[in-house]
């Protein structure tokens, strides 16, 4: 089946500074695609340009086949975006921002009263309906804006940070409708700095780092190739550091964020049996789990991702 986006030397520079270079993207139709990266990295940047708001400078961007800078309207009546800021309506009513909304995409009664009725109802929006948007809390407004977005029945689901500020059942809840859309064939393009969030929810990531794309491919996938199964999590100095694990671990499995240090292994019981032995143990804050996306992403960028623990 042929993807939904495809990026190719896709570049964007404003004045001297390169905030996109040279990204090659293939977003596969009917599956989940995350687009990780710290703040600046110019992941924003690359999805503004693939839903045809921002021009590249060089390179070419195809959405469902067309040229975005040629056939704009055509891409955009087939996508939903649902921007980091909310952007409602505050004086007007869950239903009305609907409606309004429904109109910029021509639909007209019954169908777009049937349209609001059914996102209302799928993202548990009814008892908010007449509700004016000022009064609601950052979670109802957060799945209103996503109800917007979907107005038009969208082939592609742009999501920007979907549930950054959001308590975590709220979260939840939003991943579950994600889901289901998914499951009815919506293709979905998310950025987000919550790695259990890119775990759960995407088929491949992406991961940018200085507007260059670093690595790709299925969570599971980049965990088990970039790293080993398993991860030790403690304090310690550089200098530490190596009296601790020379020899027992290679650099390229170590991972470092200040003074917390990340060993990898396919077995850390003899990480743990050295640390656990060594001077000053018990101030460490020793902390033995399965490695993750976030230790992907500090392998490849040398950094966390804010969303990171």
């Amino acid at each position: 089946m042929q993807p939904v986006v495809v990026a190719r030397k896709l570049g964007k520079r404003f004045g001297t500074r390169e905030a996109v270079v040279d990204v090659d993207l293939e977003v596969p139709a009917g599956r989940c695609f995350g687009l990780l990266g710290p703040n600046g990295a110019g992941k924003t940047t690359a999805m503004r340009m693939i839903y045809g708001v921002t021009r590249p400078s060089r390179g070419s961007v195809e959405v469902f086949g067309l040229d975005v800078a040629r056939h704009p309207r055509e891409v955009r009546a087939r996508l939903g975006v649902a921007l980091q800021e909310n952007a409602l309506i505050e004086v007007l009513s869950a239903e009305e921002n609907l409606r309004v909304f429904g109109r910029y995409h021509l639909l007209r009664e019954p169908e777009l009263g049937r349209r609001i009725d059914e996102l209302l109802s799928f993202f548990e929006l009814g008892a908010q309906a007449r509700v004016p948007v000022r009064q609601l809390s950052g979670g109802f407004q957060r799945r209103l804006a996503i109800a917007r977005s979907l107005m038009n029945r969208p082939e592609l689901l742009i999501l920007d940070e979907p549930t950054t500020g959001l308590d975590p059942a709220v979260r939840i809840a939003l991943w579950s409708r994600i889901r289901e859309l998914l499951g009815a064939g919506t293709t979905v393009l998310l950025t987000t700095h919550y790695m259990d969030e890119a775990e759960r929810l995407c088929d491949r990531v992406a991961i940018i780092a200085e507007g260059r794309l670093r690595s790709e491919g299925p969570p599971k996938t980049l965990i088990r190739e970039r790293l080993a199964a398993e991860a030790v999590e403690f304090d310690c100095s550089p200098h530490e550091e190596a009296a601790l694990l020379d020899g027992l671990v290679p650099p390229a499995l170590r991972l470092r964020a200040g003074r917390r240090l990340i060993a990898c292994a396919d077995d850390a019981t003899p990480i743990l049996e050295r640390v656990h032995g060594a001077p000053g143990a018990e101030r460490r804050a020793i902390v033995a789990r399965p490695t993750n996306l976030e230790d992907v992403f500090l392998a490849v960028a040398g950094t966390r991702l804010e969303g990171g623990p």
